[in-house]
């Protein structure tokens, strides 16, 4: 098929434009074809000088028909606005129609489509190019650059709008910019979360290039990642339809094959699927399905274990960070623990309001009361729970939303029993976890590890926390730096967490 569908509406209007022979009447001799603009504001004047009115502002990647030349102006006619005038020759391109224009127009589109600031260009040249190729090179080799052109422009085109201008001058551009692109038939989507609002390409090229056999391994990750990028999920999702869109997400990373792919895009494709395989335990886990949760968080621990850190650029590492945070909240998923002391041990209990409580019991007594109880409408990893040798303090992780997850310390005080959070750090829930990484003999003390990410900062610290005040009594970014970590950590933490990565 000539046309790869609607998402380039440019294309069609070259071919319309590219036929219409119109002769001036000033002209010498009757010139045709079509023009892409090549810089921003400028003026199309009523008659060829400068001194002339000027008819309107044209952008960047506008589409114009040549009707004359006319000195160092051209005569030109805006579709668009239906309004004819003059530009100067130097601010416009003129574009070849037919095979032979080929080779050109993807010369041109392969080094503008690496220009930040000449997306819309770029997205006429991907038109211009679509028009001139054949049916069979558009789904060959060079209809599979020309997808991944669009789908890079449109990206950073959007990233550019979501980041805004400070001058106005500046933020009139960008904005004619987003219309000259929705006219070339690249869509955008507006993503609010908060006080922000994202603006995102809704990933019609991305979606093309991933059904070609023609396309490359490297262009069909680049598409794949476009497709699942966690800033572009909709915020506001219900918890099934976050669900549903993370699976969907994670069969479009599953597509890729990676048997051909360099080191650092596998390592940036794992960090994505573990991510997404997070979110799927969570979920999964949420609604009470045990063994859908185990499976996706196996999946986002294996595809953790994948990532060579060593590849990875200075973005790739805050990416990896992420995934890390959110795999190791989940891991208990996978997880089947180690049996409490017999004195005491935490059970489970489902509220008809759809929360869990955790309480501590003394398995001795029968129909006693629990010593200590909470209860929480997050997910309640029972596996995790673990009692000290004394008797007096005991551990459970909880995780209350996607990517957080706590620790709830049981401890026995002179009034009693209690239970207490100790979160991943004193900031609002973004992504991070608290953990249990052993009991120092005595049951004076813990050793907690805690990572975070929030509101902007990036906290990762190992603690010895006194179990009488639940206050670290010694801290450090590293494990080494205390002694007892180095002699009392619990050999399952050292194994199974993603704090020592």
């Amino acid at each position: 098929m000539k046309q790869l569908g609607n998402f380039l509406l440019a294309a069609a209007v070259v071919a319309a434009l590219a036929g219409v022979v119109c002769v001036s009447a000033r002209a010498a001799e009757p010139v045709a074809g079509v023009a892409l603009v090549t810089r921003n504001a400028v003026t199309l004047r009523a008659a060829p000088r400068d001194s002339a009115a000027a008819q309107t502002v044209l952008w960047r990647g506008e589409v114009m028909e040549i009707r004359a030349e006319r000195g160092d102006f051209v005569q030109v006619w805006d579709h668009q606005r239906e309004r004819g005038g003059y530009v100067k020759r130097s601010q416009l391109l003129r574009v070849g129609n037919g095979e032979q224009a080929a080779p050109e127009l993807l010369a041109l589109l392969g080094f503008v489509s690496e220009q930040p600031g000449s997306e819309t260009l770029g997205l006429a040249l991907a038109a211009a190019a679509i028009q001139a190729l054949p049916a069979a090179a558009l789904q060959g080799a060079d209809g599979a650059n020309v997808l991944d052109a669009i789908g890079r422009q449109a990206e950073r085109l959007a990233e550019r709008a979501s980041q805004g201008a400070q001058r106005s001058q500046d933020q009139a551009m960008l904005t004619a910019h987003l219309d000259v692109a929705r006219r070339h038939g690249v869509g955008f989507e507006s993503i609010e979360d908060g006080e922000r609002v994202r603006v995102c390409y809704e990933g019609d090229a991305h979606r093309r290039l991933l059904a070609m056999p023609a396309a490359s391994a490297e262009q069909q990750a680049r598409a794949a990642l476009a497709l699942t990028r966690p800033e572009c999920q909709n915020p506001q999702a219900r918890p099934g339809e976050r669900e549903a869109a993370d699976q969907a997400r994670a069969a479009l990373l599953d597509r890729v094959n990676t048997s051909t792919l360099a080191t650092h895009w596998r390592a940036r494709l794992a960090t994505r699927q573990a991510s997404v395989w997070s979110g799927l335990a969570f979920a999964r886990a949420q609604r009470g399905d045990a063994t859908a949760a185990r499976s996706a968080a196996e999946r986002a621990l294996q595809a953790i274990a994948r990532v060579d850190r060593a590849e990875l650029a200075d973005d790739d590492l805050t990416r990896y960070t992420e995934a890390a945070l959110r795999a190791n909240a989940v891991r208990w998923a996978a997880g089947s623990g180690v049996a409490p002391a017999a004195a005491l041990a935490i059970t489970t209990r489902q509220l008809d309001d759809g929360q869990t409580c955790a309480s501590l019991i003394d398995p001795r007594q029968k129909n006693a009361q629990p010593l200590a109880e909470r209860c929480s409408w997050g997910v309640v990893w029972a596996a995790s729970a673990s009692v000290n040798r004394e008797g007096n303090a005991a551990a459970l992780a909880v995780q209350p939303v996607d990517g957080w997850r706590e620790l709830w310390v049981f401890r026995k005080t002179a009034q009693g029993w209690t239970v207490e959070v100790l979160p991943p750090a004193a900031l609002n829930p973004g992504l991070g976890y608290a953990e249990l990484a052993g009991w120092v003999p005595g049951g004076r003390q813990m050793l907690v590890a805690r990572e975070a990410l929030a509101e902007g900062r990036t906290l990762r610290r190992f603690e010895v926390v006194e179990l009488n005040t639940l206050t670290p009594q010694r801290t450090a970014f590293e494990p080494d730096a205390l002694g007892p970590f180095a002699r009392w950590p619990d050999a399952a933490w050292k194994r199974d967490s993603l704090a020592l990565r």
